[in-house]
């Protein structure tokens, strides 16, 4: 099937893939293969994954956005996404490590809380986690 994500940025890839997973708010993790029924879904802060018709995986940090499948295309528009090679550790590392300090002040800092799950999933995709 086809694939498509998108950030406002640029696009991270276009191409075929066998299967798409990711995660939708409030509905868990789903994963798309060829002859998906249609569907647009928010997407969750958390990686998506491609796996390739190679059998090769690519795994995208994204933050969150939407997903549609139409026929044999699967689109992820997101408002930050970003490949491994892409992201830089020691900034997540830091970005969580001030996430991290500002929820032990106030375990209710809803901005705090959304900033620790960016710097999680983004230190996750470059494999630092």
């Amino acid at each position: 099937m086809r694939v498509q994500l998108v950030s406002p940025e640029h696009v991270l890839y276009e191409g075929e893939a066998d299967m798409v997973i990711a995660r939708t708010l409030g509905g868990g993790d789903i994963a798309f293969l060829r002859g998906h029924a249609p569907f647009v879904g928010a997407l969750a802060t958390w990686p998506v994954e491609l796996v390739l018709p190679d059998r090769a995986r690519m795994r995208f940090a994204v933050c969150g956005g939407f997903v549609e499948v139409s026929g044999e295309a699967v689109s992820i528009l997101s408002d930050v996404a970003e490949l491994p090679d892409q992201i830089d550790v020691e900034r997540a590392r830091a970005a969580k490590a001030r996430a991290e300090e500002r929820l032990q002040r106030d375990p209710d800092d809803a901005e705090a809380a959304a900033a620790l799950r960016r710097a999680e999933v983004r230190l996750q995709v470059a494999g630092a986690a």
